[in-house]
């Protein structure tokens, strides 16, 4: 036995090394498993020489992160991204910001006040949708851009920040409001009631589509129609996207039966997600208004109004984003956020362009020509709408 191991053992050794160096001489399912061993070894032998060698300090994990986003990024697929361990914690953590706790748009004159959060120091000063931020700290904002005049309101929590304040009319007077900032948990839902024409309408903002977020719509939807709106603008303006599960029960909202979106991928079954049930009375007339900033998740809930006839669309182009990902966590703490299939509409359309490049979007059946994101383009929405109530 000894004897023939002895003989043996060289010969394998000599097989071992030149199937080594031919693995095109391998059985199929041989060759697949060795190509793919050695090719891991060779990013493995690549990372550890460049850390040993290196003229100057280079961490393996920081190699490491550095070779996988470059694996991503060779996709030529905006959408697929890598999330180190820091990067993915700070991705799934709530967005927030220290500020006053409104959401502005530009304006002449300063910042048009877009919305007003709940519970907010904003709010507690009174300041009004509709309101223009003309002055910070006695600054004067005419002429500084958006960007810039919105910085100076920030600052650390605590501390306090003189707003001056127009009313909307030619000839208001500005007053001075002190505001204390606070760090502010930015809300998925706002909701306001507008008279227009002598009726009532409700608006509804979904800032993104995070987890629970149908509830919240669902709550805003409920408590405007019994404050008596008798119609609805579901306000998408900025909405990047989200959940694709949320999107499905967002529009479950309005849409009583029917699909609402169908998936198809590579490495998963297709799927079609139709609507729950449950829906308020399609005879409540409804707009959606959208803007260039509309993706993913936004538009299937706005091609899902538009293809069942549900809703009128206003506003610009939407962005055109077709395909989803998700989030693949891997073991160094970090995730893989990729692109793994394309959705489709209800009438079958794709609105994106495969995370390659500009995909076909929604368009509008009512534009807004200027700046949709501004107090204009809500009430171009509100007079669409107020033209629709019976």
């Amino acid at each position: 036995m000894t004897l023939l191991l002895a003989v043996l053992l060289p010969i394998l050794l000599a097989a071992g090394l030149w199937l080594g160096g031919h693995p095109e001489d391998l059985p199929g399912f041989l060759r697949s498993a060795f190509v793919a061993n050695q090719q891991e070894r060779v990013v493995d032998e690549a990372i550890e020489r460049i850390a040993h060698d290196y003229y100057r300090p280079v961490s393996a994990s920081q190699l490491s992160n550095a070779s996988i986003s470059g694996a991503v990024a060779s996709l030529g697929d905006r959408f697929s991204h890598y999330l180190s361990p820091s990067e993915y914690r700070e991705f799934s953590a709530p967005p927030h910001f220290t500020g006053i706790g409104v959401s502005v748009g530009p304006e002449h004159r300063g910042l048009l006040i877009a919305h007003v959060f709940d519970s907010s120091p904003a709010q507690r000063a009174g300041l009004q949708p509709g309101e223009v931020i003309v002055a910070v700290n006695g600054r004067r904002l005419a002429g500084l851009s958006a960007e810039a005049a919105a910085n100076l309101i920030k600052g650390p929590p605590g501390t306090d920040v003189l707003i001056g304040v127009v009313r909307p009319g030619a000839n208001a007077a500005t007053r001075t409001v002190r505001i204390t900032r606070a760090t502010i948990s930015e809300p998925v839902v706002a909701s306001l009631q507008r008279t227009v024409d002598g009726v009532k309408l409700g608006v509804v903002a979904l800032a993104t589509f995070s987890p629970g977020a149908h509830g919240e719509v669902r709550e805003a939807v409920e408590k405007q129609l019994h404050e008596g709106a008798r119609g609805l603008v579901l306000d998408l303006r900025d909405n990047g996207g989200g959940l694709v599960e949320e999107a499905q029960l967002i529009a479950s909202i309005f849409i009583e039966k029917g699909t609402i979106v169908s998936m198809h991928g590579r490495s998963q079954p297709s799927q079609t997600l139709i609507a729950l049930g449950d829906a308020i009375p399609a005879s409540i007339p409804m707009v959606v208004l959208v803007d260039s900033n509309t993706a993913s998740a936004a538009e299937i809930v706005t091609a899902a109004l538009q293809d069942h006839r549900r809703a009128t669309v206003v506003g610009t182009h939407t962005f055109g984003k077709g395909v989803f990902q998700e989030e693949e966590p891997l073991s160094n703490g970090g995730a893989l956020d990729i692109t793994v299939g394309e959705y489709f509409t209800p009438d079958g359309r794709n609105l994106g362009g495969g995370g390659v490049k500009q995909g076909a979007g929604i368009a509008p059946e009512v534009p807004v020509h200027g700046n949709v994101d501004t107090a204009a383009g809500l009430e171009v929405a509100l007079r669409t709408l107020a033209a629709k109530v019976k």
